[in-house]
């Protein structure tokens, strides 16, 4: 089965759909049923069931279900699951929160963009899912990128380098996320918390775990382990992550002779 992904659509009923353009008067009239329903209602409808159960439980079959009508009903408000899944997107983006903050340090402008998306990726997790490759040029999509290059703006990039390195951001935020999700996921699917997988399974590790033959593993690994009283911390890895990844902007930012 393909992976879901943006831009799978037709481009320009998407781009249409976007915008919320009205069809072109010279468009056949549309035959059915009067419409009862809104693009709209049908993208909350498909985020709702998205935001519960993860982009497998997003049908267009299930979206029906939830709103009350019929498959072949819901084709009169949007052409496909592709179309559909650029909806949902850009309204996740048009609505995510986004704090103006134009006299702060550089570094706390990049970051407050790192913890808006992690924000968004916590309250949807299947966008974090979603490749984006190809966007969808809504007004959501062009909103969140204007605000986030803004972050960047005055450093001394160039456009390219402004682009690159909100796209460097980005790409950090969602592999942390994917890795707390994973990490969410396994507890689900074992029923027990780390400390009680641990727990579980010191007493055989205690057998086969030579302290000696891995002295490094041994120190760093009890050490990384009582301090986040589990094997992974999503929290201190973000901030760990995020300090690094702006330590790495910042070389690039001084030698353009920006980040005074």
């Amino acid at each position: 089965m393909a992976k879901e992904r943006s831009g799978a659509g037709d481009p320009a009923r998407t781009l249409a759909l976007l915008w919320r353009e009205p069809a072109t008067a010279d468009a056949p009239p549309r035959r059915g049923p009067k419409q009862v329903l809104s693009v709209d209602a049908v993208v909350r409808a498909a985020i709702e069931l998205a935001d519960s159960g993860g982009l497998e439980a997003l049908t267009m079959r299930a979206v029906a279900q939830r709103l009350g009508v019929t498959p072949m009903t819901l084709y009169t408000y949007v052409p496909g699951k592709a179309e559909l899944l650029d909806l949902m997107l850009d309204s996740a983006y048009l609505e995510m929160e986004r704090a103006e903050r134009p006299a702060d340090p550089w570094r706390a402008r990049v970051g407050a963009v790192a913890r808006e998306n992690l924000g968004l990726c916590r309250r949807h997790p299947w966008v974090a899912s979603l490749p984006t490759v190809r966007p969808p040029l809504g007004p959501g999509v062009m909103a969140k990128y204007e605000h986030e290059l803004a972050a960047f703006e005055g450093l001394g990039l160039t456009d390219i380098e402004m682009d690159a390195a909100l796209t460097f951001l980005l790409q950090f935020v969602h592999s942390a996320v994917r890795a707390e999700l994973d990490a969410q996921a396994a507890h689900r699917d074992s029923a027990m918390s780390d400390a009680q997988w641990w727990e579980a399974n010191a007493p055989l590790l205690a057998r086969v775990f030579n302290a000696e033959r891995y002295p490094l593993a041994a120190r760093v690994g009890n050490a990384a382990g009582e301090a986040h009283e589990a094997a992974y911390s999503p929290e201190h890895s973000f901030r760990f992550g995020l300090e690094r990844t702006l330590d790495g902007l910042a070389a690039l930012i001084e030698s353009r002779g920006g980040g005074a």
